[in-house]
């Protein structure tokens, strides 16, 4: 063989251990995130995206799933809807993943989910409007409790005070507006009467006017305030400014520190229905989710060290159903692994236990929520919740 020859087989064989390499890589599990990790809503998206790419690591560390590794592709939608849309065009025709978790916020959510049904990729979102998930959409999941909920678990629990005449104060973003027609809905068979309703918008940095209205309304028990973000912290802040002594409720839109932060002293007894996760050290030992929201709690804050929060535990229970759907059902195909997710039974999370069904795409019941009260700058577990 002339050295020619000898260079060409050479050329060759390269060549098709390149290719080889290409196949392996091509053969990575891609799975894709659209998260809200800067902007007005970066309290979600942030400890969202460090909570993936913490459990990425770990999996992969761990040998991948089904013996391949798995590769998340991030975008931050800075909380734009339409960046959102783009995003999860990309997502579905240039990186061609097989499944979606993510969808920081309400409206982000709405505004990717049907490119997700077109592409019949699994989708399964980290935000709380109950209209993602009603009706039930064949691709589409979530994790959080819905705004249903939270107004539901509230108003159990004025009622466990004797409190049933209230005023809302409701954010006018898709969240809030979602919030205030499920309270409004669900509250006269919960025995609450609404006597006052105000709003605000996301941009409002002051709620005095709407605030004094609900205090010189006569009859009022309490108030509830459906939304998320800093517009809850405001709210919070001018209710104490104006000295309303009535009891105040949030949603689980709040469920961070950072709204303790933002709200500081004005936030001590407000109460929020939220996950067990804010509550891990508290929780009985013979809780069946104590294991699961220690463990998280103890692994976020040692590699990010920061505090936890419920977004972030709604990021790493998608995560987690999406990785043991695929386990189950051998195989990265968008078409299989939707149905295991739809087939998970059991699932202990961050959130509660999880039962999904064909009928059912989030699978938590009323006792996944705790209700929290803010005592001393900390989450307190308020008892019989």
């Amino acid at each position: 063989m002339s050295a020619l020859q000898r260079l060409a087989v050479a050329t060759a064989a390269v060549c098709i251990g390149l290719l080889g390499i290409g196949d392996r890589a091509s053969a990575q599990i891609k799975i894709g995130s659209v998260l809200s990790v800067t902007g007005p809503a970066s309290f979600l998206g942030d400890p969202e995206k460090r909570t993936l790419e913490i459990y990425v690591d770990e999996i992969n560390a761990k040998g991948g799933v089904n013996g391949q590794k798995l590769q998340l592709v991030v975008y931050d939608d800075a909380g734009s809807a339409d960046n959102a849309r783009t995003f999860a065009t990309r997502l579905v025709e240039e990186d061609k993943v097989v499944a979606m978790v993510g969808g920081s916020t309400t409206g982000t959510t709405l505004a990717m989910m049907q490119i997700f049904e077109d592409a019949k990729i699994p989708f399964i979102s980290l935000a709380g409007a109950i209209q993602i998930v009603e009706p039930v959409r064949k691709w589409t999941f979530k994790t959080p409790h819905t705004d249903k909920m939270a107004c539901e678990k509230i108003f159990a629990d004025l009622k466990s005070r004797n409190l049933t005449t209230i005023a809302m104060i409701s954010g006018t973003d898709a969240f809030g507006k979602s919030m205030r027609d499920q309270c409004v809905a669900v509250a006269p068979k919960a025995g609450i009467s609404i006597a006052l309703e105000e709003n605000y918008g996301p941009r409002d940095s002051d709620m005095t006017p709407q605030l004094t209205n609900i205090r010189n309304k006569a009859g009022v028990q309490a108030v509830v305030n459906p939304g998320f973000g800093q517009g809850p912290a405001i709210v919070t802040r001018n209710y104490r400014q104006l000295g309303i002594a009535l009891p105040l409720y949030q949603s689980h839109g709040v469920a961070s520190k950072q709204f303790i932060e933002l709200a500081g002293a004005a936030a001590e007894g407000v109460r929020l229905p939220a996950a067990a996760l804010l509550v891990a050290d508290k929780l009985a030992g013979s809780d069946p989710q104590k294991s699961v929201v220690v463990n998280y709690s103890r692994t976020y804050q040692t590699k990010t060290g920061q505090p936890v929060s419920t977004f972030g535990g709604h990021a790493y229970d998608g995560f987690m159903i999406l990785v043991e759907a695929m386990q189950r059902a051998k195989s990265a195909d968008p078409a299989k692994v939707r149905d295991e997710i739809e087939r998970t039974k059991g699932y202990v999370g961050t959130g509660g236990i999880v039962n999904m069904s064909a009928t059912d795409h989030m699978g938590l019941d009323l006792s996944a929520f705790r209700v929290l009260e803010i005592k001393d700058g900390d989450w307190m577990l308020v008892s019989g919740s």
